[in-house]
Parts: C-alpha cells; structure tokens; sequence
C-alpha cells in the first residue's frame, strides 16, 4: 500500500524558507504545496522553483495543508502559528519558539488546547555528532560549548543569544535533564542594539554545570562542545562532524592498578605514555544533513500521534526560558 503525502507548506521565503522548501519537496513523506510570503514576488520565485502554489496569506492555505514550518522573524511567530493551531494543522517554528517566554508559554498552551502538534526548529540536535552523543546515554557533569562566527548579517531582530547561543542552550538542556539553579552571564553589544557576544554559566540541580560562549563578531567560524562525566569525556566539534569520546569502563583495571602502584610509591608519573592507559575511539557519527532529520521526525510526528518530533514545543519553551535567564543576567551584571 502507497503511504499517503502529507501536504505541506513554507511560511517564509528567506534563507532558511528555502531551505525548508527544498527538503519538503524532496522527502517522499511530503507533498510541498505552497509557499507564503508577505512579499508575493519573493513567494513566486520559491514556489516556482518547488513546482508549487505562491502565497502572501496564511488564511488562504489553511484548507490546503496538514503541516507547515514557519521560518520568518521570531516577533511573528506566535500570530502567524495561531490559525494554524486552531486548525489543528500541524506546525513546525523555526528556533527561537518565540521571542519572550510569555508568547512561548502562549504557543504552548494553545497546542494543548487544540491537541496539534508543534515541533521546533533546533537543528543541532539533529546534527549528527549530536546524535551519537544521544546514543552514548552519558550523564553529563560538566558541558563547555563554544559558538562563534563573524557577523552574517540576518537575524538582526535579536541578539546572539536567541539568534546562535539558543542552538547550545537546547543540546545542554537535553544533555543535562535538570531544573536550572542559577544562571551567570555577561554579554556585549557592538554593532546591534542587543548583545554580540556573550558568555553563561549554567548551574543544574544535579550539580551539573555549562560554560557557553556565542559570539558573531569573530574572524572564525567555530562551534564546538566538550562534555565531562563519570562515563566518559567527549570533545565534538560540530562543523567538521567529528568527535573523539574518552571512556572510563575499559580502562577500570589500569585505572586501578595506577591507584594501587601510587599508593605504593612506585608510580613514576613522568615515565608513563598517557596515551596508552586510556581508551579513545571516534565518535560513531552518520552522515545525514540535520534539517533532514529534523523534518523528517516532524513528519513521522504529524503521520504517527504517538511519535515525537526532535524537539517539542515544550523543549522549546524552555530554551526561551532559559535564554531569558541569561539576559536578565546580563542585564544585571555591573561594570565598573
């Protein structure tokens, strides 16, 4: 039997619009049937490229599609979601969720209310270092992300902590699992109104603690995240999809045995080859492009009631809530 093709469509002809437009009209789950955009030339470019309809009202496709994706500022997020919402038609909201948590929260509530399905955007969890990292089941204790990039010239509508540091604030969430404690930020602002360049530290809890750093004034691009635990030490790095994992199991004799001759005092720590008493190994790590991914979970989400996507309105909710924890710290913070 054929599988039925859910009818989708883009909200939002920018950069990652047609992006998501691509993907919609190649996955064999989707049939893309509309783009929508306030800017009816814009629409009609994508829309001719994807063989689809053009658009500049939501209102005018809602009887048209089961699952959208919107990729437009993070101010419009929460009205254009709504009638789609109250239509019970699927939706996916490009990251952040929403620009306060209070819209979040809004967003959240309203998809209870008419049980639809909203996923969010945060396609690093889908890269797949991410992913391998999901596998290993570590319980993380300490997580220092790195992400910077020079100034790329869109999301100017916010600052660097919803618009790259979210995209960490999300994996150190989803790693760490706990209640947030407290929070200690610092951040910059050079060229925008909002912060540039900006630093956290996350206390869990659990006892867990994230270092992050984002910034997008740097002369390099560079994202990545060492994770410490009890497991195993991680260092990935995000853009090259490589990462080396440090395990503790395989190495317990040695472990032991290095414990015991040092209790001895006949451990001679300058003669010893590190290297060798530990146990390294790539991280097992695919090859699949992580908007992908992200879609289609979305779209076994939208076939399969059961079925999550990557990440949910909730998980999204808290990233914004999170970000808004370091903002209000970086408010905060007195320089003499």
């Amino acid at each position: 039997m054929k599988e039925k093709k859910i009818r989708t469509a883009v909200v939002g002809a920018g950069k990652m619009g047609t992006i998501h437009a691509r993907l919609y009209s190649q996955l064999a789950q989707s049939k893309l049937i509309g783009i929508v955009d306030q800017d009816k030339a814009k629409a009609k470019k994508l829309a001719r490229k994807y063989k689809c309809d053009p658009f500049d009202n939501c209102n005018d496709i809602l009887d048209k599609v089961e699952a959208v994706t919107i990729a437009t500022p993070t101010v419009t997020h929460l009205d254009l979601a709504s009638p789609f919402i109250e239509n019970g038609i699927a939706v996916m909201i490009e990251k952040p969720l929403a620009s306060t948590s209070k819209q979040g929260i809004k967003l959240v509530e309203h998809a209870k209310k008419h049980n639809t399905l909203v996923a969010v955007g945060h396609s690093e969890r889908c890269n797949p270092v991410v992913q391998a990292i999901k596998r290993l089941k570590i319980e993380p204790k300490f997580i220092e992300a790195t992400r910077i990039s020079p100034y790329p010239f869109r999301s100017t509508d916010i600052g660097v902590v919803h618009d790259i540091m979210i995209h960490d604030i999300d994996i150190i969430l989803s790693l760490a699992g706990r209640e947030i404690e407290k929070v200690d930020a610092v951040g910059v602002n050079v060229i925008d109104e909002q912060e540039d360049i900006c630093n956290a530290r996350i206390v869990f809890k659990n006892g867990c603690i994230a270092n992050i750093t984002a910034s997008r004034l740097a002369l390099k691009t560079e994202r990545k995240v060492r994770v410490f635990s009890k497991e195993a030490y991680l260092s990935v790095d995000y853009l090259k999809r490589q990462g080396t994992v440090i395990k503790a199991d395989p190495n317990t004799d040695i472990i032991a045995k290095v414990r015991e001759l040092k209790k001895k005092g006949k451990f001679g720590l300058l003669k010893v080859n590190w290297p060798e008493l530990l146990h390294i190994e790539k991280l097992d790590v695919d090859d699949k492009e992580p908007l992908r991914v992200e879609q289609e979970s979305f779209l076994r989400a939208v076939a399969d009631k059961d079925l999550k996507p990557e990440v949910s309105a909730e998980e999204g909710l808290a990233a914004v809530k999170c970000a808004e924890l370091i903002l209000d710290s970086v408010r905060k913070h007195k320089w003499v």
